[in-house]
């Protein structure tokens, strides 16, 4: 059973071992990383700890039973009751539900542990993937997003009012499915 665990420094090996073999299957949907990330990489990730401990941002891995990241989960910007969620699933665990089921429970901790009432998430239009992921954890679109901020091209913001109760999930194929 895949855990959601708070980002550490001891993540790193694991968190660039994602990275590097999913680089491909992820730049199929989103943007590129580019070769930068790669080559700065603990610095990156030394000052993503550092904006998790002065507290405006919530990293977390996903770790299947060996210990290897299968996704990240990430709430960023956090002010103001509010925070922008981003998530990259593993291509071999894409397509079973573990997205939608992180993301919900990323919401959940959004509110428990950050006080977070809303949380958005903006995705390309070719992403139908992220955009089911959404919608099934509770996501509404509330308008179209500055290509700017999804690699230049056009998209979409969703929010999640996280004092609403997430739609009830059933296990389905390719997934689950919302009721």
């Amino acid at each position: 059973m895949p855990e959601l665990r708070r980002l550490h420094v001891s993540h790193a090996p694991a968190v660039l071992a994602f990275e590097s073999a999913n680089r491909a299957y992820f730049a199929a949907a989103v943007p590129d990383r580019g070769e930068d990330f790669f080559a700065r990489f603990t610095d990156r990730y030394h000052a993503l700890l550092a904006e998790q401990e002065a507290g405006v941002c919530a990293f977390h891995v996903l770790l299947a039973e060996d210990g290897s990241v299968i996704g990240r989960f990430n709430l960023v910007d956090i002010g103001d009751h509010t925070a922008e969620l981003g998530y990259r699933v593993a291509q071999n665990a894409a397509g079973r539900g573990v997205a939608t089921a992180t993301v919900r429970e990323v919401c959940r901790l959004a509110a428990a542990d950050h006080g977070l009432r809303t949380v958005r998430a903006a995705t390309t239009h070719q992403n139908a993937a992220s955009r089911k992921v959404l919608t099934r954890a509770g996501f509404v679109p509330v308008g179209p997003a500055d290509p700017a901020h999804i690699g230049g091209q056009p998209g979409t913001w969703f929010e999640r009012d996280l004092s609403a109760p997430a739609p009830t999930l059933l296990p389905g194929p390719g997934g689950s499915t919302q009721v």
